[in-house]
């Protein structure tokens, strides 16, 4: 079952939005719709749902404010937004939320449609992966955040030499950028950043140990793309240089 909230002031375009959606919804799902931003925070946390249609310019709290809360216990609902200005600074915070879509008002029948069931689409993937998780491994929905967290700690020790990207990895586990971050974070003890070049430094220190490659090269094997960057990060987790640690690896297996 699936459940839609629609956020519009202007009662004929909730109207012409809620019927779009009805036509491609099941007779089980549900359609909410109210009229301002703080309505639509009480409607989001009381109803969970998996889909939400926000216009911006709204009464009592704009809608991308409403959707920053939103996002602090829906991380994961799938929302886009409406809105009849075409202002970079809004269409910036809406990635930032990471908004599915940005459409600028008059929308067209025809393309809310298509949007309406490529979000319906989205929905039903992350549903069925996180049912086939909880069948294929055993575990209940509400330890799959843990089984993700796993899963995304692997992807990054496999790929921490490539340019790997928060938003990749949190693609890979089907959550929201933000809340992948601050669910990494309180698990990890550091930010996704500072664990990859942790990663990074530590397959360093065995190449430089056990290589002959200059610095550049090293710095290129472990995914850095600038070697003073390199530099700067390996001194600040060595509080030393690469060259200086290189001496220091040959010194102490000369010693031992």
């Amino acid at each position: 079952m699936s459940i839609v909230l629609i956020v519009e002031d202007e009662i004929i375009e909730q109207e012409f939005l809620k019927s779009i959606a009805l036509e491609e919804l099941q007779r089980e799902d549900t359609v909410l719709t109210c009229e301002s931003g703080i309505e639509a925070i009480r409607l989001a946390r009381q109803y969970k749902p998996d889909i939400i249609i926000m216009d911006i310019m709204i009464p009592e709290m704009d809608g991308l404010t409403a959707i920053e809360e939103i996002r602090k216990f829906l991380p994961n609902a799938c929302v886009a937004v409406l809105s009849a200005y075409s202002d970079f600074s809004y269409a910036q915070k809406s990635i930032s939320l990471n908004v599915f879509e940005y459409l600028l008002k008059p929308v067209k029948p025809r393309d809310f449609k298509k949007l309406f069931l490529r979000m319906l689409d989205r929905v039903a993937e992350c549903k069925n992966h996180i049912e086939e998780i909880s069948s294929e491994e055993g575990i209940s929905p509400s330890e799959c955040q843990q089984y993700f967290m796993e899963k995304a700690i692997k992807y990054i020790k496999d790929h921490f030499k490539e340019k790997l990207t928060l938003k990749m990895v949190a693609s890979v586990v089907y959550m929201n950028p933000k809340y992948f971050s601050q669910v990494f974070k309180k698990e990890m003890g550091i930010s996704f950043s500072e664990y990859v070049n942790t990663l990074k430094i530590q397959h360093a220190c065995k190449l430089l140990e056990a290589t002959d490659f200059p610095a550049y090269r090293i710095s290129m094997e472990c995914g850095f793309s600038d070697p003073s960057y390199f530099s700067r990060v390996f001194s600040n987790q060595m509080n030393m240089t690469p060259q200086n640690y290189r001496k220091y690896a040959y010194d102490l297996k000369d010693n031992s």
